[in-house]
Parts: C-alpha cells; sequence; structure tokens
C-alpha cells in the first residue's frame, strides 16, 4: 500500500474521519527515539478512538511503524 506524498492530516482524515474533536495528545521525534510518531485521538459514533501514526524514513506517514534496521555486512572486492 502506497501513501506516499499524503499529509499526515489527510490520513487522519482518513482512518478517524473529518470531525472537528481529533486531537494529536503526543508527538515523540528526535534522534534519540527508535520512531517518530504521533498519536492522535477522536471519537467515531460516540466512542474514542486512539490511533498512531509513524513517520518513515521516506517522509510518509503510515499506521505501521518502519521497519528497524538491522546490521548488515557488505563486501567490497
Amino acid at each position: 500500500m502506497s501513501i506516499s506524498g499524503n499529509s499526515l492530516r489527510t490520513l487522519v482524515d482518513k482512518w478517524i474521519g473529518a470531525t472537528n474533536g481529533i486531537r494529536v495528545t503526543q508527538f515523540i521525534h528526535g534522534r534519540g527515539e527508535q520512531y517518530k510518531f504521533v498519536r492522535a485521538e477522536g471519537a467515531s459514533d460516540g466512542s474514542p478512538i486512539t490511533l498512531f501514526f509513524f513517520r518513515h524514513d521516506d517522509g510518509s506517514w503510515c499506521v505501521f511503524p518502519p521497519e528497524r534496521r538491522r546490521p548488515a555486512m557488505s563486501l567490497t572486492v
């Protein structure tokens, strides 16, 4: 599923819906953090919804975290 180019607002509207009651309750970023993410809260049909949106290395936002970087070795000949 490619969602490159979508803004965070567009993605929140897609998953939670375009309502005025959406709040960003947590925003984590920085070099020391494993993931960069935003926690958004809203309500749908009176039920509270909380979703996490993760920032990927290509700049896109997704509801799943980016794959962890694993150690790799290479050989140059």
